[in-house]
């Protein structure tokens, strides 16, 4: 069984269903409304515990109800929080979402406590970054914190995975030293390469961008169409599974998270661990929600 530790955000998420995403200066009548555990981080660590990985978290949460809700959340998911601080100067972190028929969603944020533990406290967990298997982090915490797990992680030989969203422009150079996977969406891969994503000579061609920067393992998430990968020379598409989507809040979270429960330290069996993130998060877009619409391992067997 893998050990899995993710340095990420812990949000409570407020979800709003509409028929059709309002235009500016729109007023409309919603569907549904909704509260449940969210943020990328948090999202991540659900997905590989409900794989069955030792899951260990790595963040921060304010001293509010909001706080204590998601941290009750993520115990009974038998999630191992010794690493999340609470912050009594600062909020949880919130996202508001809205989610059309078509199953898309907007989604804005506020980071609160998520991007205000230091470095120094990261390192203080160091010996839980050094008996795991990976350490994933995304974009939703300060990336000096993300930074410094990577580098404990690096010297130990612990494989890093790199989710980088929301995008930025520019990843220090320091974080894509000590990053051994990278993935993004078609988006996020744009942004961070200059280079549109429209097939995959493109995702060739991008890949090759981020293998340049030091990284051994790029992936990039197509949606409906599946996953992009680039590693040790060999690239192809592992294809998504058919499903008809309601909502894709956390899919790529899923699949991340899942992946990494049955993905070889060494990367030998990529195609396979894709596969089975596929898996997961096709059964994730079926449903509402972030976190309740997670797969248990039960169930993709």
């Amino acid at each position: 069984m893998s050990t899995v530790t993710i340095i990420g955000s812990i949000n409570l998420d407020r979800t709003i269903r509409v028929k059709q995403m309002p235009k500016p200066g729109e007023t409309m009548h919603t569907k549904e409304i909704f509260s449940a555990g969210g943020g990328k981080g948090a999202n991540q660590a659900v997905a590989a515990k409900r794989s069955e990985a030792k899951t260990n978290f790595i963040g921060a949460v304010g001293n509010d109800d909001a706080g204590r809700a998601m941290l009750d959340l993520l115990e009974h998911e038998d999630i191992d929080l010794s690493g999340v601080t609470t912050l009594d100067n600062q909020a949880t972190g919130q996202a508001y979402i809205v989610v059309d028929d078509a199953g898309e969603n907007e989604i804005m944020l506020h980071a609160g406590a998520n991007m205000a533990f230091t470095p120094d406290y990261v390192a203080s967990k160091a010996d839980v970054i050094k008996n795991s298997d990976f350490v994933i982090a995304q974009f939703e915490t300060g990336l000096e914190a993300t930074t410094k797990a990577f580098e404990i992680a690096h010297e130990a030989g612990v494989k890093t995975i790199l989710n980088p969203a929301p995008a930025i422009e520019k990843v220090p150079d320091d974080l894509l030293a000590v990053t051994d996977m990278i993935i993004p969406n078609e988006t996020e891969t744009e942004i961070l390469t200059g280079i549109e994503v429209t097939d995959e000579a493109s995702m060739v061609k991008a890949a090759k961008a981020l293998h340049d920067q030091g990284i051994k393992a790029v992936l990039i998430t197509i949606g409906s169409k599946g996953t992009f990968y680039s590693v040790n020379g060999e690239t192809g598409i592992v294809p998504a599974f058919k499903v008809k989507a309601v909502d894709t809040t956390s899919a790529g979270d899923t699949f991340i998270g899942a992946m990494s429960t049955v993905l070889n330290p060494d990367f030998s069996n990529l195609k396979d661990a894709i596969l089975y993130g596929n898996k997961a998060s096709s059964l994730t877009v079926q449903r509402f929600g972030a976190q309740p619409s997670i797969p248990y391992k039960k169930e993709l067997n």
